[in-house]
């Protein structure tokens, strides 16, 4: 059996330990029974119960001074509790020995904080969740972090983007295991996505761009969510926000966190990515409804901002 432990402590994030735990359970479930599966256990400071931050109390059945011996996997779960785990001297030196013995060592959200602290990340690539990508980099600068990608894996070290995005390295890792088949068979099972590559973005990170404080930007958004057919170059919108387009788009940039251009083809993607899942139109015609001038414009849009061609992005995630 592939010995697997998954390391949790107070208020981590439950799915970040269930939801790969599921994965690895499930296939174990549809595979051949003389085939070795995987032996997985929770592993907290103690044995015993583990509050996480949704309330629901984890049991693990390992505690770290006992939890000794061979190591397929280690995977660190991330959750509010990471602010304090990455302060227990303890467990991250545990973390640390652990992972030199173990095959393959991996991070579910800000488990990759964890992992960090345990001068497992340096010099490598590395995620986390959207939403604190800039503070693991300010944290730690010898680790090479990505924002967009929904896993990174670099030599051996596994890092996944938050929450849900552990159920896809769980997929990963099966698939590395057993093959494409039992990994494509596991996620149909959990009616998950199937088997979302890695380098897919996070789709949440695609409009981070915050809500401008003065009010003609903020129209201004507003115009440009209505108007994507329209003529959206910077002289336009300047002329539009009656602005001249040097000020204008330092304003934008520092108002919103993002270029105007790169503002406008998120939400000329979001909208195309809202039409092929809802709408039956083909992806010319969603290009035009969304201001794309050719097909080939909303092809190099989606794989520069989703690592997804937008028939591929259809087959994924069109609802029935």
């Amino acid at each position: 059996m592939r010995q697997i432990w998954i390391v949790a402590f107070p208020d981590v994030q439950v799915l970040d330990v269930t939801g790969p735990l599921e994965v690895f359970s499930m296939a174990n479930r549809l595979g051949d029974a003389r085939t070795p599966g995987y032996d997985v256990s929770v592993v907290a400071a103690k044995p015993g119960l583990v509050a996480t931050s949704s309330g629901l109390a984890l049991v693990a059945q390992r505690g770290i001074a006992r939890a000794t011996g061979a190591l397929d996997t280690l995977v660190v779960a991330g959750g509010l509790g990471t602010r304090a785990a990455v302060r227990d001297s303890r467990l991250l030196a545990w973390i640390a020995r652990t992972a030199r013995r173990s095959r393959r060592v991996a991070s579910v959200c800000t488990g990759a904080f964890l992992l960090a602290e345990a001068g497992l990340l340096d010099g490598r690539r590395a995620t986390t969740h959207w939403a604190l990508c800039a503070a693991l980099q300010r944290q730690f600068p010898s680790v090479r972090v990505e924002r967009d990608p929904i896993f990174v894996r670099d030599g051996n070290v596994f890092t996944s983007a938050g929450v849900t995005a552990g159920m896809d390295l769980a997929l990963e890792l099966v698939e590395e295991d057993f093959g494409r088949e039992r990994a494509l068979t596991v996620a149909r099972w959990l009616v998950m996505f199937v088997r979302r590559p890695g380098g897919q973005s996070q789709f949440s990170v695609q409009l981070a761009g915050q809500l401008a404080e003065r009010e003609g930007l903020r129209d201004l958004q507003a115009f440009i969510t209505d108007h994507l057919d329209d003529d959206l170059s910077v002289p336009m919108l300047a002329r539009r926000a009656h602005m001249s387009p040097r000020n204008f788009a330092r304003a934008f940039r520092r108002e919103i966190g993002m270029t105007p251009a790169a503002y406008v083809e998120a939400q000329r993607v979001e909208t195309a990515r809202r039409l092929l899942e809802s709408t039956g139109r083909s992806v010319a015609e969603v290009a035009q409804a969304c201001g794309f001038s050719r097909v080939e414009t909303i092809h190099r849009a989606f794989r520069r901002v989703l690592r997804i061609a937008p028939g591929q992005y259809r087959r994924h995630f069109k609802a029935s």
